[in-house]
């Protein structure tokens, strides 16, 4: 068993959870991705396998909940990407209105700015920040190539 699935494995059974096949499956299908899927986007990698989409459904909202996923939602649909293990644990999302992708937005240098205003917020506000969700919305660059 891969080193993060059987990590996941452990945290889920700690949290009280059986590790189903179906659990495994959805968790090995969102750590091959490396992308933002939707519950619907999911099922049909999965359901070849026998995984309904009330398990997808089901299974996704418990990794969200552990938080081994995030979920990002836009207008109305909930994308789902890896928490865990992600190589990139802090930035920010754009959505490109035309063809709908989601692409991540990593630099360092915003990264930084990022969380010095998160510091600066709690500071202010005597809060503690566990994430957020700074999703750009605008035209990607492949869409603004093709209209122009």
């Amino acid at each position: 068993m891969d080193d993060k699935v059987l990590s996941i494995k452990n945290l889920i059974e700690r949290k009280g959870y059986k590790f189903t096949k179906q659990k495994r499956v959805i968790l090995e299908e969102l750590i091959k991705s490396n992308t933002h899927l939707n519950s619907k986007q999911i099922y049909d990698k999965v359901k070849d396998r026998k995984i309904g989409l009330a398990t997808v459904y089901r299974t996704l909202s418990l990794f969200s909940e552990i938080g081994i996923v995030k979920e990002i939602n836009i207008d109305g649909v909930s994308y789902y990407e890896l928490k865990m293990y992600s190589k990139k644990p802090l930035h920010i999302h754009f959505q490109c209105v035309k063809c709908n992708s989601i692409i991540d937005i990593d630099d360092n240098n915003l990264n930084l700015q990022y969380l010095k205003i998160c510091r600066e917020i709690e500071n202010k506000n005597n809060v503690d920040i566990y994430d957020i969700d700074i999703m750009l919305v605008g035209i990607c660059d492949k869409c603004k190539k093709a209209y122009c």
